[in-house]
C-alpha cells in the first residue's frame, strides 16, 4: 500500500512537472501577431470611430476590448505605396516604392500587377520568418506578381492566397486568385468591371451582369482560418490585406438586402468607372459590415484554438475614402468632416482607424492620442516578436499600446511625401501639420500651415503666423528626401522634370 502511494505521489510529482513545463514554454512562445489592413477605409467609417449609418460589430468589440489611437497614419495615400511601406518600415521619402506604376492590364491576359519590391528588401514577413515565425499574406498584395523579384513568397511570406494585381483586384467575383505563385480557379464568369450602363436603357438584368458566383473575400477568410488552424501551435503572422470597401461595388445579394430601404439612393451606372450598383449605398455599406463579419470570424477562430491570450490583433486601412467608383464620402460622413480623401496628403487621406487588441497585455477599452504612422509597424512588430528591430524611419509603438505610455519612445513628427496628384508634402510637428501641394507645378510652392488642435478640418491656413515653423519644415525636408530611383517619382529635384500622368 505504502509503496503504491509512493508511486502515485512520483506520477503526480511527474505530471506537475511536465505541466509546469507547458505552461514556461507557452509563455514563452512568441505571441501570435494578425494586422487586418482594410482597402480605401475612411477615418470614421466604423462604428468605433463615430459612423452612425454603417453596422460594425466586431471591430467595435475590438475597439472595446483593446486599444483605439485617434491620431493614427497611413504612411502615404496610395495603396501599393501604402503597403511598401508598411512592409518595409520606411516613409514616403525613403521608399523604394512611392506611387502606384502599374503594369500589364485589366484583363487576364494581361495581368502584370505593379512594380515589384527588389530582391534583398528586408520586409516585416522577412524579419519575423527569421525569428521563426510561419508567416501568410491572405488577401490584396500589389507590390509585383509571382513571376518577379517581389512575389511575396520571395518577400519573406511562407504562403500566398490572394490578388498579386491590385487591378484584377477591382472585381470581387474574379476567375482567379493565386496561391503561392499558382493560378487558382474560382467559378466566375469574367465579367468587365469597367463596363458602364446607359441610364436611359438599364434593366435589371444589366446590373446582374457583375455579379458571380464565388465572392473573392469568403475565398480569402477561409484560407486564413486555415493558416491559423495549421499553425496553432507555432507563432505565426498573418497580413490580411482585405480589399474591402475599395471599389468596385459588389457584395453578396444577401448582404446588400440588409441595408436595401434604409438610404434614398439611385442607381449607380458606372459613369465614375467601376462596377455598376443598382443600390450604391447600400452596396457601400454592405461591403464594410461584411468586411466586419470576417473580422468577427478571425477573433472567434482565435478564441476557439485558446489563442487569445497569446495572439495580438491589428487592424488598420491603406488610404481614406475613394472619391470614384459610386462611393458617398459625404453621405457616410467617411472622414468625418476632414479635408481630403484618398490621394491626398491633407487629414482625409491619410488619418486611419488603429485598434488593436492582446487580452491581457492591452487595456481594454483604452484610447490614445499618440501621434503614430504605418511605417512604425516593423518597429513595433520587432518589439513585440521580442528582438532587435532593424534600421527604419518608424520606431515602436508597442508601450503606447499596452498603457506604458512613460516608456514610449517619442519623436519630433512623422513625414510624408507623395509624388502623385501633383506631387504633394505633409509634416505632423505635435499639433501642426505642413502640407504642400502642386509642388511638380512649382517646386517652390509655400507651405500652408494648420493646428490641428483647433482646425482638424485643415481650413485656416495660419502660415504667414509661423515662419520660424516653416523654415524648420523646410530643414525636414531637405533631410529626410532621397532622390527616387525613377523618374516618375522625383518631384522634388528641380533638375528632374517629368510630365505627370494621371
Amino acid at each position: 500500500m505504502k509503496k503504491a502511494v509512493l508511486v502515485c505521489s512520483m506520477l503526480m510529482a511527474l505530471f506537475s512537472t511536465v505541466t509546469v513545463s507547458a505552461q514556461q514554454i507557452k509563455s514563452k512562445r512568441a505571441p501570435n501577431i494578425i494586422f487586418i489592413y482594410a482597402d480605401d477605409l475612411g477615418a470614421a467609417e466604423i462604428g468605433a470611430y463615430g459612423q452612425q449609418k454603417i453596422k460594425t460589430p466586431n471591430l467595435d468589440r475590438l475597439a472595446r476590448e483593446g486599444v483605439k489611437f485617434n491620431n493614427f497614419y497611413t504612411s502615404t495615400p496610395v495603396c501599393a505605396p501604402a503597403r511598401c511601406m508598411l512592409m518595409t518600415g520606411r516613409h514616403g521619402g525613403h521608399s523604394y516604392i512611392r506611387g502606384n506604376y502599374e503594369m500589364g492590364g485589366f484583363a487576364d491576359s494581361l495581368e502584370g500587377g505593379q512594380m515589384p519590391l527588389p530582391e534583398g528588401t528586408l520586409t516585416i514577413a522577412k524579419m519575423l520568418q527569421q525569428a521563426g515565425y510561419k508567416t501568410a499574406a491572405i488577401g490584396k498584395w500589389g507590390l509585383g506578381m509571382h513571376n518577379t523579384t517581389g512575389s511575396p513568397n520571395l518577400q519573406g511570406f511562407d504562403y500566398f492566397y490572394g490578388y498579386l494585381d491590385q487591378k484584377q483586384a477591382h472585381n470581387y467575383y474574379p476567375t482567379h486568385l493565386w496561391e503561392n505563385g499558382r493560378w487558382d480557379s474560382l467559378n466566375n464568369p469574367v465579367i468587365n468591371v469597367h463596363k458602364t450602363l446607359n441610364p436611359a436603357t438599364a434593366k435589371e438584368e444589366d446590373f446582374e451582369y457583375f455579379k458571380g458566383k464565388q465572392y473573392a473575400v469568403d475565398a480569402m477568410t477561409s484560407k486564413a482560418m486555415r493558416f491559423i488552424n495549421a499553425n496553432r501551435q507555432v507563432p505565426f503572422f498573418l497580413y490580411l490585406p482585405y480589399t474591402i470597401p475599395h471599389v468596385s461595388l459588389q457584395a453578396p445579394d444577401s448582404a446588400v438586402q440588409r441595408y436595401v430601404g434604409q438610404f434614398d439612393e439611385k442607381p449607380y451606372y458606372g459613369q465614375q468607372s467601376y462596377a455598376a450598383a443598382k443600390y450604391p449605398l447600400s452596396t457601400y455599406a454592405a461591403m464594410i459590415t461584411y468586411l466586419d463579419s470576417q473580422v468577427g470570424m478571425i477573433m472567434e477562430q482565435i478564441k476557439k484554438l485558446g489563442l487569445d491570450e497569446n495572439t495580438i490583433i491589428m487592424f488598420s486601412s491603406d488610404n481614406g475614402t475613394t472619391f470614384n467608383g459610386g462611393v458617398n464620402a459625404k453621405f457616410f460622413n467617411s472622414v468625418d468632416g476632414l479635408r481630403g480623401l484618398k490621394m491626398d496628403v491633407y487629414e482625409g487621406g491619410i488619418r486611419e482607424p488603429f485598434l488593436v487588441r492582446w487580452p491581457g497585455k492591452i487595456p481594454a477599452g483604452s484610447t490614445s492620442d499618440f501621434v503614430a504612422v504605418q511605417y512604425d509597424m516593423m518597429a513595433t512588430m520587432a518589439a513585440i516578436a521580442g528582438i532587435q528591430a532593424p534600421p527604419g524611419d518608424g520606431i515602436s509603438i508597442l508601450p503606447e499600446m499596452t498603457g506604458k505610455h512613460r516608456q514610449q519612445q517619442q519623436r519630433m513628427y512623422i513625414y510624408f511625401e507623395y509624388p502623385e496628384k501633383g506631387g504633394q508634402l505633409a509634416i505632423r510637428m505635435g499639433k501642426w501639420k505642413g502640407v504642400k501641394t502642386g509642388l511638380r507645378a512649382d517646386v517652390h510652392k509655400p507651405w500652408e500651415l494648420y493646428d490641428l488642435s483647433s482646425d482638424p478640418g485643415e481650413t485656416h491656413d495660419i502660415a504667414a503666423q509661423h515662419p520660424d515653423l516653416l523654415r524648420k519644415f523646410d530643414a525636414i525636408v531637405k533631410k529626410e528626401h532621397r532622390p527616387a530611383h525613377i523618374r516618375e517619382w522625383e518631384f522634388l529635384d528641380p533638375k528632374v522634370k517629368v510630365t505627370e500622368k494621371l
